[in-house]
């Protein structure tokens, strides 16, 4: 056993995430290895106004044939390529409950409806470009969707019971159009990752008679090293766990069960927060920097328990490593093993905090 210190950024060590009762390597030694792997296409920021081939674009035509209004603000319509359906037959359990087949290849049927959210008419923006009142607009239109599902759920009798808003950004995130938009997932049952952390919640609940988060948001008031940015609302934090290297989460400081509970205020303060993170984000290699976000809260209609148990926050999840062009693969180990990570959390949260949040890299040019 060495007789040496034990140092955070140079020795390997594993995090627990309490969110998803999990572990993560770190090995912050491995940021010193040099890259001969992949590296990405930097997309150039030369893309019009409006494009006339984009599906998404106010008054074009879409993949299947309808058309969009000419919006001039965010706008929200059922997706034409849904992941899941309302209208599918119902399925069936067949043979002895617990049967070999029935106990080991288990299946549920899963009905709901998708979204796609447009943030703005202009093709060429993205959230860090937007101005503060467009995204407030967006947050509204979040809100209202979040409503308006409920809505359908309690008085149509919709299998709606969650709503996953989310946006995957840039190409390297999967992203098959590059018109600001973000998508809505409303399924009839809580996505497993939420799932586990409203399990989390109640665990930390049961044990210490406080909510996790809110514990959490103390403690990283108290060390602030990972802190990106706070305003009254929202706390921008680099988690103690993260797994992608410049991985982010805004949560509220104090308790708001989901998106709906907003007053002006709140989103005024969220889409300030979201414009300085991802400004910060484009700044870091000077380019569109790609990430998948969203938003988790609580379910539709939830019951008072299970608006005590959640909490409303948002993960980001940009891939990017070094820089515009070597990102961070999960594979190997990562796929095997577990997650793992070549900085530790607070290195990421010093860099981050350290760049400009208010000025866009591209108006510097």
């Amino acid at each position: 056993m060495s007789s040496e210190h034990f140092d955070f950024t140079d020795h390997s060590h594993r995090r627990y995430n309490p969110l998803t009762d999990s572990w993560i390597l770190v090995s912050p030694h491995r940021a010193k290895r040099p890259w001969l792997g992949q590296q990405e296409t930097v997309s150039k920021p030369n893309a019009p106004e409006y494009d006339e081939k984009c599906y998404l674009c106010p008054g074009n035509t879409r993949a299947t044939g309808g058309s969009n209004p000419k919006y001039e603000a965010t706008y929200i319509f059922q997706n034409d390529y849904a992941a899941v359906k309302l209208d599918q037959p119902e399925l069936k359990e067949e043979g002895d409950a617990d049967s070999l087949r029935n106990r080991l290849f288990k299946v549920k049927s899963v009905r709901g409806n998708c979204y796609v959210i447009c943030f703005s008419p202009k093709h060429n923006l993205t959230i860090p470009q937007m101005e503060t009142d467009e995204l407030i607009q967006v947050i509204s239109a979040w809100q209202k969707l979040y409503n308006d599902v409920s809505i359908e759920a309690k008085t149509e009798g919709k299998p709606f019971k969650y709503l996953q808003i989310f946006e995957n950004k840039g190409t390297a995130m999967g992203c098959s159009n590059l018109h600001p938009h973000g998508q809505a997932w409303c399924l009839e049952s809580v996505p497993s990752l939420v799932d586990q952390e409203f399990k989390s919640f109640n665990k930390y609940e049961h044990e210490h008679s406080t909510h996790l988060l809110a514990d959490y948001v103390k403690l990283e008031l108290e060390e602030k090293s990972r802190i990106v940015l706070e305003n009254d609302t929202f706390l921008v934090v680099v988690p103690y766990w993260a797994t992608w290297p410049f991985e982010t989460m805004i949560v509220s400081k104090t308790h708001l069960s989901s998106v709906a509970e907003f007053t002006d205020k709140q989103k005024a303060d969220l889409a300030s927060i979201m414009k300085k993170l991802t400004t910060k984000y484009d700044n870091l290699f000077e380019c569109s920097f790609p990430y998948s976000m969203g938003l988790h809260q609580a379910p539709l209609n939830a019951t008072e328990e299970e608006k005590k148990t959640s909490w409303f926050h948002m993960h980001f999840y940009p891939p990017l490593l070094r820089s515009a062009t070597v990102r961070k693969f999960l594979v190997g180990f990562e796929m095997l093993g577990e997650p793992q990570r070549d900085l530790t959390a607070e290195q990421a949260a010093d860099r981050l905090r350290a760049l400009d949040s208010e000025t866009h890299y591209l108006q510097k040019l």
